[in-house]
């Protein structure tokens, strides 16, 4: 039913200028799905849906591929809100942030698909991060600080 469900989603998001939770459910209760707020947050946090610009000056929901070049605002202004230090130890990247914002931020990293990451663990207000090597270490450090101190 949830691959059911998840796959109508994904349907209704692309035939549909969808920008609310609570459409999104009418549409799906339309298709003949029954279902509660707190499975279609689940669904798009599952289906890692995004709000994007649509030409009018709203917002509807829409799949990031990992294609994508445009890192998403949103990952972005996490990144850099929960971000306090890192410092590396060899291969692994250790990144501090605000209490709390561990999960947060080490989500917003895998969101940027950089190929250097090899996996990330978040604590509370600690992330380790799995990199390939110790030269792509450096250049993953490089990238992050390119986010943090961009416009």
């Amino acid at each position: 039913m949830k691959v059911k469900r998840q796959s109508k989603i994904l349907e209704l998001i692309r035939s549909n200028s969808i920008e609310t939770q609570e459409e999104l459910a009418e549409k799906l209760k339309e298709a003949g799905y029954e279902v509660t707020q707190a499975t279609i947050s689940r669904d798009i946090r599952e289906l890692k849906l995004t709000k994007v610009p649509t030409p009018h000056g709203t917002q509807k929901y829409a799949v990031l591929t990992q294609n994508e070049q445009q890192i998403s605002d949103k990952f972005i202004r996490v990144f850099r809100d929960g971000f306090v230090s890192m410092d590396r130890a060899q291969n692994i990247l250790v990144i501090r942030t605000l209490t709390g914002m561990a999960m947060a931020v080490a989500a917003a990293m895998d969101a940027f698909h950089y190929q250097e990451i090899v996996g990330t663990i978040a604590g509370d207000d600690t992330i380790f991060c799995a990199v390939r090597s110790e030269d792509e270490t450096i250049k993953l450090m490089e990238k992050l600080n390119r986010i943090l101190n961009s416009d």
